[in-house]
């Protein structure tokens, strides 16, 4: 497995005094360094957003990789050279925690996902009718995330379960390898409706659009983790931006773009 990653870390000894942001009290860095950061899809638009505030705090270079969080775990597994891993489980930190490849400790529940059916038009869907819509079956194609390799196409494959519409929709249902997949074959007209993260939805504001949020019983709650990798263990970029992620400003962006935070 080859990645095409270029990692350039420069330190330079500075003799300054740490200057305090009053907002989240966040010193900006006296040597500035560089983390690679592997992210779920669904997490993508909010991490961009993250990044630039905190970038702007520290002098850190932040970059951001998205896939599904399945694949995203098994090149970490295979040595990928990231830093950070922001999963859409709990399930792949803790295994990488089991397996010794985390900074001891560094392992936290960053916010919570919601997901929505959603679709294109406007006059579809209501905060009520989801359901109903889902049993009736009169669409072409639903998509969703592969169940197998991201968390969020779990969670739909649980709704269907607990809706008992999962075996009735397979032959509708068409799968993207992440939750963005997903989320484009509704954009573009590929598939009626689809099973995306709010997230998703808030940020793509020029697609009006309407969703259904599923009662949070009928699926397993999307905790989603982050992790501190051990490779990583020295670089303060890596080090800065988790600190940062508990802060109070981070944690109002993620909620503003869709996320429960506890």
């Amino acid at each position: 497995m080859k990645f095409q990653i270029l990692k350039i870390a420069k330190q330079r000894a500075v003799n300054a005094l740490a200057i305090v942001i009053p907002a989240i009290f966040f010193p900006v860095a006296a040597c500035a360094e560089e983390a690679i950061i592997a992210l779920a899809a669904n997490f993508k638009d909010t991490a961009d957003k993250l990044e630039a505030d905190f970038e702007s705090r520290t002098g850190h270079d932040i970059i951001l990789t998205a896939g599904s969080t399945g694949k995203l775990y098994a090149q970490i597994v295979n040595g990928a050279p990231f830093d950070i891993f922001l999963a859409a489980d709990q399930v792949r930190p803790r295994l990488l925690e089991e397996r010794n490849k985390i900074v001891q400790g560094s392992r936290f529940t960053f916010a919570t996902g919601r997901l929505v059916l959603w679709s294109s038009d406007a006059s579809r869907l209501n905060n009520t009718n989801g359901a109903v819509i889902l049993s009736d079956g009169d669409f072409r194609r639903l998509a969703i995330a592969n169940p197998d390799l991201a968390p969020y196409g779990a969670a739909a494959r649980e709704v269907m379960q607990n809706l008992g519409t999962w075996e009735v929709l397979q032959s509708k249902i068409v799968m993207g390898e992440n939750i963005s997949q997903g989320f484009t074959f509704v954009a573009t007209g590929n598939a009626e409706l689809g099973f995306v993260a709010l997230s998703s939805v808030l940020a793509n504001d020029e697609y009006s659009g309407s969703y259904w949020e599923p009662p949070p019983v009928l699926y397993t709650p999307i905790k989603q983790d982050a992790v501190w990798l051990k490779r990583a263990e020295n670089n303060k970029a890596a080090q800065d931006f988790l600190a940062y992620l508990k802060s109070d400003d981070a944690r109002a962006i993620i909620a503003d773009l869709g996320y429960r935070i506890e």
